[in-house]
């Protein structure tokens, strides 16, 4: 306990200090007065009568503050007890820039209140202001590029194709597109699925709320949870004391894309459920439920059904998904539409490398179209832009193609007469044959091969083993 000497010295320097702060105060500033309860004038510095038009501060002792400075707001400062930080006052043809305190006693009784004069000229706070405005252009227009961020990108006429596989999958997405039921987009790494999901949110009713994306298998398992949930402020050490917000409740009103479903594991695949089922969620760290709006379009180059019936994926979570599915051909079962596909990625790549208008020769076309492209149009943009960069010419020949795609005239050709094969049989040879190339070219590395070839290694595994490739079979 602190002896009566040292209150008593405490007591001394805690008056010292509020006299020093008054006087200081009371010094630089162009005006300051005290008021007791009533809002009667008990205390005004001599700085202050100059600007009210008098010239001794005792001719205003006593009086209410109003008959003294008409627009003061000294008395709802005192009544109420919440402070007025900064305010304009205007007095005459004066204005000035004012702070306004309430005072209390030891029990928290206010007994007064005291006013300060910041500036006497309100231009004083313009580098203040100025700043704050920046400040909030500065927001307003992080705001406005994270909402043309949300915003889609595509429509049914970015996916390119007039082949009967192409216009049966657009049909299919325009009905998806009228309704909010659940979305299931099945098709390889590289087809489109992700523009298909966009060309859906914007056909429908939710067009003009947040397209919110996901890549499952890009996230880290550990992180996936608050990913889609959010996290309460201060949920963890090193957790924004703000607390930030969830997939599912930026995509408040609109579409929700979980592209990969299939490599969310069974604890994240039983939480999902109970969203679908519930529509609500609850953020790491707290205990407080938020409904939320979302219509789901998922995306996989899974076989769900296969996952399914081994154990990996819920059936229930898939029943829930499996609403609405869009089953995306790869690019080699719509071979008519290469040429079109082809053109359309050629302008679109010039124009984003600031390069002219190039257009693709037939011969060209005839020799992309013997290649199997296992990774479909993101390959074949891929193949396509390397060109466009080693080549000046107007027009890409099949000598502009042959370093990126060499070998492909040398493929057998099937001979007349010869026993037919299933399309089933010659993807998987297509597939086998690009997969093992693509391990040769990475010397091995199957993590490079998989990124090569444009899907993810969790993929290449699963084909790896699917196909038999390493084995004595193959």
């Amino acid at each position: 306990m602190p002896s009566d000497s040292f209150a008593a010295e405490a007591d001394r320097i805690r008056q010292r200090v509020m006299d020093t702060l008054l006087s200081a105060f009371s010094a630089l500033s162009e005006g300051l007065l005290i008021v007791d309860r009533d809002a009667r004038i008990v205390w005004m510095n001599e700085q202050y009568p100059r600007h009210l038009g008098f010239s001794d501060p005792a001719e205003a002792i006593g009086k209410p503050v109003e008959d003294v400075i008409p627009n003061s707001q000294m008395r709802s400062v005192v009544t109420s007890g919440r402070p007025i930080m900064l305010d304009i006052m205007e007095f005459g043809s004066e204005s000035f820039v004012v702070m306004r305190l309430p005072v209390r006693d030891e029990t928290g009784e206010i007994i007064g209140g005291f006013g300060v004069v910041v500036f006497d000229d309100p231009r004083q706070l313009a580098p203040i202001v100025s700043r704050f405005q920046n400040l909030r252009h500065e927001l307003a227009d992080t705001r406005r590029k994270l909402d043309e961020a949300r915003r889609t990108k595509y429509t049914f006429t970015s996916f390119v194709g007039a082949s009967p596989a192409c216009l049966k999958v657009k049909d299919q997405a325009r009905r998806a597109a009228r309704s909010s039921s659940p979305v299931l987009i099945i098709g390889e790494t590289g087809t489109g699925k992700e523009l298909l999901a966009q060309a859906i949110h914007s056909a429908s009713p939710r067009a003009a709320s947040p397209f919110v994306a996901v890549n499952i298998a890009a996230i880290p398992e550990t992180l996936l949870e608050s990913e889609f949930f959010g996290v309460a402020p201060g949920a963890y050490t090193g957790a924004d004391r703000k607390g930030r917000s969830g997939k599912f409740e930026l995509a408040h009103g609109g579409t929700l894309f979980l592209d990969e479903i299939g490599d969310m594991s069974p604890a994240l695949q039983a939480k999902l459920l109970r969203v679908l089922q519930e529509k609500e969620i609850e953020a790491v760290g707290s205990n407080r439920l938020i409904s939320v709006d979302v219509r789901i379009i998922a995306a996989t180059s899974r076989k769900l059904q296969e996952e399914v019936e081994a154990g990996r994926f819920r059936a229930d979570l898939f029943y829930r998904l499996n609403v609405m599915t869009l089953d995306v051909p790869p690019l080699r079962a719509r071979l008519d539409d290469l040429p079109i596909i082809a053109e359309s990625l050629a302008d679109s790549v010039a124009r984003r490398l600031g390069e002219p208008p190039r257009s693709i020769a037939p011969g060209a076309l005839v020799y992309l179209a013997r290649h199997s492209w296992p990774g479909n149009v993101r390959e074949l943009s891929n193949v396509i832009e390397r060109a466009l960069l080693m080549s000046d010419a107007d027009t890409l020949e099949q000598d502009d193609f042959a370093p990126i795609l060499p070998g492909l005239e040398a493929k057998p050709r099937t001979p007349p007469g010869a026993r037919s094969r299933t399309l089933e049989s010659v993807q998987q040879d297509a597939e086998r044959e690009a997969i093992v190339a693509a391990i040769a070219a990475a010397s091995g590395n199957k993590a490079q091969a998989a990124r090569n070839l444009g899907i993810s290694r969790a993929s290449l595994y699963e084909k790896i083993g699917a196909l038999g490739i390493g084995s004595d079979k193959h």
